[in-house]
């Protein structure tokens, strides 16, 4: 098996729900031995409470993000479970939490008690909004960070409801700003010997992906608003109706708009004063649209996607995720991988997004079972059976 690029670093994952298991499954997949510490007895929130179940109590949502970890069972409430925490960093790398900002710190496992236990210690906190600043009491999920990041004000179509992205945008990029913060801190900590505190939040992940809106903003003072599948720097640039519904495409620069007109047979459009450039055509988008589609709606979806791939135009369907997985493509990318689980069998999970030649990741551990690695790492700690009865006694192991 080859060695993976972060073989023999520890991570300890104190987290529950999407970003910070998401961003800990990333850690392991590239070799990280990543701990995740649940609570007793239920666990993270994602093994029960949300998602598609299938024969065992854990949801197909936690088997997508939990991959590659093991599982210690242990109530951090008890001083027996918090002393084994904190006996668990001296040895960590990283520790990455996403509890409500100040609850690690009332829990005696803040960043400072636990900086002073390991001081390399690179230590990760996800929140809703962050560690400081007037919002950051508040209970954030991505839903909240979409709507007061100013993403929502954006998704949908003008003069509509508001409308979220279809995908966690805030809780996933929230997840990547973290990995990349984490590990750019534990290189240096490996020349500096110093850790630090990350801090990363889903509202500033969600203004961070908006660069492109805000900047509209910034460079015109007006708000951005919805443009459905629109684009507000070029057009045309977005789904259009055709015969047998819809497709995509991009005639996004000068030269593929006068290829785009001539393969539809529609010189007259180029001598059109309304279309002749890139800012008269978003500033008469919706005539542009009504043009295009007279034409668009005469053949189907699968002939203007040929002809346009044909032609150097960038065009593609609109496919459901059935469609998407099933395709040659997503196939030929491995995007699908079926793991094993000793309770569910064979297990569906979303195959690994970059890929690395020198050190391809791999799938070295099923999604843990709740506890299931609890006595094992308790033993690497040099904890014998009589410790492990007074920390049972102690309610380490009690819900």
């Amino acid at each position: 098996m080859t060695k993976l690029p972060l073989e023999g670093v520890r991570v300890l994952d104190i987290s529950q729900v999407m970003a910070g298991p998401y961003a800990c499954m990333l850690l392991a997949d590239m070799g990280a031995d990543v701990i995740k510490i649940e609570p007793p007895g239920s666990g993270d929130q994602t093994r029960g409470a949300m998602g598609f179940k299938m024969k065992g109590p854990d949801s197909l949502g936690f088997l997508n993000m939990n991959r590659n970890k093991r599982s210690v069972a242990l109530n951090l409430k008890s001083e027996s479970g918090k002393a084994m925490v904190l006996r668990m960093a001296k040895d960590a790398d990283i520790l990455l939490e996403n509890y409500r900002p100040g609850a690690m710190k009332r829990l005696g496992l803040g960043y400072e008690v636990l900086k002073a236990v390991n001081p390399r210690l690179v230590y990760t906190s996800i929140s809703g909004f962050g560690q400081t600043g007037p919002w950051a009491d508040r209970p954030g999920f991505d839903l909240m960070a979409q709507a007061m990041s100013g993403v929502m004000s954006v998704t949908g179509y003008p003069g509509g409801p508001p409308v979220k992205a279809g995908v966690p945008v805030a809780d996933i990029g929230c997840a990547l700003f973290a990995v990349y913060a984490t590990l750019s801190a534990f290189i240096g900590a490996k020349t500096s010997g110093l850790g630090q505190h990350v801090d990363a939040s889903l509202f500033d992940s969600a203004l961070a992906f908006s660069v492109w809106d805000v900047c509209d903003y910034w460079g015109t003072g007006k708000a951005p608003e919805p443009l459905g599948t629109s684009n507000k720097m070029t057009a045309p640039y977005q789904a259009m109706a055709c015969a047998d519904g819809y497709f995509v495409m991009g005639a996004n620069n000068q030269k593929l708009w006068v290829k785009l007109c001539q393969l539809m047979a529609r010189e007259e459009l180029l001598a059109d004063g309304r279309f002749s450039t890139i800012s008269l055509r978003l500033a008469n988008r919706h005539a542009l649209e009504v043009e295009l589609e007279k034409s668009f709606k005469l053949k189907t979806k699968d002939h203007w996607v040929n002809t346009f791939l044909e032609a150097g135009i960038p065009a593609g369907p609109i496919l459901t995720y059935p469609e998407a997985f099933d395709s040659e493509h997503s196939k030929a990318r491995g995007m699908r991988m079926d793991i094993d689980h000793p309770v569910e069998g064979k297990v569906p999970n979303i195959g690994f997004a970059v890929k690395m030649s020198g050190t391809p990741q791999q799938v070295r551990r099923h999604p843990p079972r709740l506890g299931e690695h609890t006595e094992e790492v308790l033993a690497e700690l040099g904890v014998g059976p009589d410790e492990l009865a007074r920390m049972r006694a102690d309610g380490a192991f009690a819900a």
